[in-house]
């Protein structure tokens, strides 16, 4: 496991509890970042989580500008403990993340990819048994239409939904509620709301369980947590 001391304490939390931290901090949209899901080991089911700083690299037609192609392959430079995240340019058919990369990226024990796009070899990865998230699967390889731009670059997520921008080292966290994407700077705050909140809304839980109606255990344990001003 990583030594991070974030990412240790964000095992605790799903997604959807960073989320909820980041709009108290007035993140936009919370840090979700829009119809990456879970593909590998299964599609949209088991407990599979993953966490960890963002190794970005950034995909980009083949006739895009005339900076010269990316030299060596991005997969045998990833960091240990870290998540891939692929960018792919908008519309695009081909798939820019295959089986064999899995394999390597394994191997250098990565915690799992998230694509900006499509992937390929959904068998390989599931063999496997490791963590992929993308926007949706394809057959083709990418090197007809596309190359590889930059590495380690922030780069823009490809949404008619929303702007947001990941950056290098950013924290991914990718579970069955989806991706998103804690900011570096902002990591400290809201892993130090999330506890209160979480224990608020187990407490309210255990209410409606039992009978109580949602407004009044609402009311009560929700005064308790912990607030921005506080920190």
């Amino acid at each position: 496991m990583s030594r991070d001391p974030i990412v240790r304490a964000l095992h605790d939390f799903t997604s959807c509890d960073v989320a909820d931290a980041l709009l108290k901090l007035n993140h936009p949209h919370g840090g979700f970042l829009a119809d990456l899901t879970m593909w590998s080991p299964k599609r949209q089911d088991g407990p599979t989580k993953v966490i960890g700083p963002a190794y970005t690299v950034k995909y980009v037609r083949k006739n895009h500008g005339t900076a010269p192609t990316h030299q060596g392959h991005y997969i045998d430079t990833i960091p240990p403990h870290s998540i891939l995240f692929i960018s792919a340019p908008s519309h695009t058919i081909n798939a820019v993340y295959g089986g064999l990369m899995s394999t390597r990226a394994q191997h250098s024990g990565a915690v799992g990819t998230i694509v900006d796009g499509r992937v390929r070899d959904l068998q390989e990865h599931r063999d496997l048994q490791y963590p992929v998230f993308a926007k949706d699967v394809g057959t083709t390889a990418p090197q007809e239409v596309l190359r590889v731009d930059e590495v380690n670059v922030p780069v823009r997520l490809q949404s008619e939904e929303q702007e947001a921008i990941v950056y290098p080292e950013d924290y991914l966290i990718g579970d069955l509620n989806g991706v998103v994407c804690l900011p570096k700077g902002l990591a400290e705050k809201a892993v130090a709301l999330m506890a209160s909140q979480v224990e608020a809304d187990e407490r309210i839980a255990r209410d409606l369980a039992e009978g109580r109606p949602f407004g009044e255990s609402s009311k009560e344990h929700r005064a308790k947590v912990k607030k921005v001003e506080d920190l």
